[in-house]
């Protein structure tokens, strides 16, 4: 019985990461090359904050019930995208040092030609 829950939750996160454009906006900013824009993909989560404060008026307007499971989707959204920004800009300064530097380290051609040129 665990072996099969095990197995549909881990079924369940593939779909979800595959295919759903949220997830698949997250994974590209955790790139090395997207995250850079952590910050600007914070403002994604307005559009997610207005879905959830919509259908939460009309929920408790007297809507249908299910209208609760989209807040909770869009809550989620919302705080993954606002979570996302600060992040992203850790690992951003996280891997920077990491990043070598252009044109004055020992393997950059300038120093190189400059001891070539050099007499002996």
């Amino acid at each position: 019985m665990f072996r099969l829950i095990w197995t549909l939750s881990v079924h369940t996160r593939d779909y979800l990461h595959r295919y759903m454009p949220s997830n698949r906006l997250l994974a590209a900013i955790r790139t090395r090359r997207g995250l850079k824009w952590g910050i600007p993909a914070m403002l994604v989560a307005l559009p997610y904050i207005l879905i959830g404060s919509i259908c939460s008026g009309a929920a408790a307007d007297g809507g249908p019930g299910w209208l609760h499971l989209i807040v909770l989707w869009a809550c989620w959204n919302a705080l993954k995208f606002i979570i996302m920004g600060p992040v992203s800009v850790a690992l951003l300064i996280r891997a920077h040092p990491r990043a070598p530097a252009r044109g004055c380290g020992p393997s950059s051609p300038a120093p190189r030609l400059a001891r070539r040129s050099e007499p002996a």
